[in-house]
């Protein structure tokens, strides 16, 4: 069946350790966008966390954001479908994690919010240089997070917590997974994201092809990380990078090559470009 959408994880995927997009992605994208199929960030970003040098692709429209949490469309600058947070359930997380070493940021109505005196003290958290310098651009400091939630929102897209301590973020991991009213994931091996429920990238995968009337055998989704599993899972090809996780690889139905390597645009040229 033809691909009419294909869905991109950023970080480790469509992005290289640089975080920045290979030129032989970013034609691979091109002639993808002029053959008519829809290009999609899925990422655990907000939208604001989107790179120019992906947003600015002429043709990319739509966009899954914080893991599934809200889909856009960039264009006209409109959320199509949400599945957020509560804020009770938010508070009652940032109460449950804060006996332990742990940076909390939360996203809310697309923008990035940080406890100040954890913004001011990254390195103290294990958060590699290169994350620092996007949190820097997409974090607003703030006091308190809870008290900030609870005074102004009813929600929040996404909760990220930054752990240096791994038996620290296992033992979190643990208690978040026993609440059954969360969807528990991870970009990378220091940190955990903290959505609500029905927020997965493979969800929203499908809830964005509904949209736009496109079956699940005609998306296509590229990822790496343990955040990608559900859309690896249902999308009617997935794709794990050579650089991804061990479980991402294991389901996957193909391994593109290093992310460092341009991996997306090679296999974009094997499977679809191709035909």
């Amino acid at each position: 069946m033809r691909t009419r959408l294909i869905a991109l994880d950023l970080d480790g995927t469509l992005l290289d350790s640089r975080k920045m997009l290979p030129e032989r992605n970013k034609k691979a994208l091109q002639q993808c966008i002029a053959r008519g199929i829809h290009v999609v960030p899925c990422t655990g970003r907000t939208a604001a966390g989107i790179p120019d040098q992906v947003r600015q692709i002429p043709g990319i429209r739509y966009a899954i954001t914080v893991n599934g949490g809200v889909l856009l469309d960039l264009q006209e600058n409109r959320i199509l479908d949400e599945k957020l947070l509560p804020m009770d359930i938010a508070a009652e997380i940032y109460d449950l994690i804060s006996p332990y070493h742990v940076m909390c940021d939360a996203y809310i109505q697309g923008k990035g919010f940080s406890e100040r005196r954890c913004f001011e003290n990254m390195d103290d958290y294990g958060i590699p240089d290169v994350v620092q310098q996007l949190v820097r651009r997409t974090r607003m400091p703030v006091d308190n997070i809870k008290d900030y939630i609870r005074e102004r929102f009813p929600t929040v897209d996404k909760l990220n917590l930054f752990f240096d301590n791994l038996e620290e973020r296992a033992q979190v991991r643990r208690l978040l997974d026993k609440r059954g009213d969360v969807v528990v994931s991870s970009s990378f091996s220091y940190n955990l994201e903290v959505n609500g429920q029905g927020a997965t990238k493979g969800e929203g995968i499908l809830r964005l092809a509904e949209i736009l009337g496109i079956a699940p055998d005609e998306t296509m989704a590229f990822g790496d990380g343990e955040n990608d599993l559900s859309m690896i899972e249902k999308a009617g090809i997935g794709i794990a990078m050579e650089n991804g996780h061990e479980k991402l690889k294991k389901i996957a139905d193909h391994i593109a090559p290093d992310s460092n390597e341009a991996g997306v645009g090679q296999m974009l040229e094997k499977l679809v470009l191709s035909e």
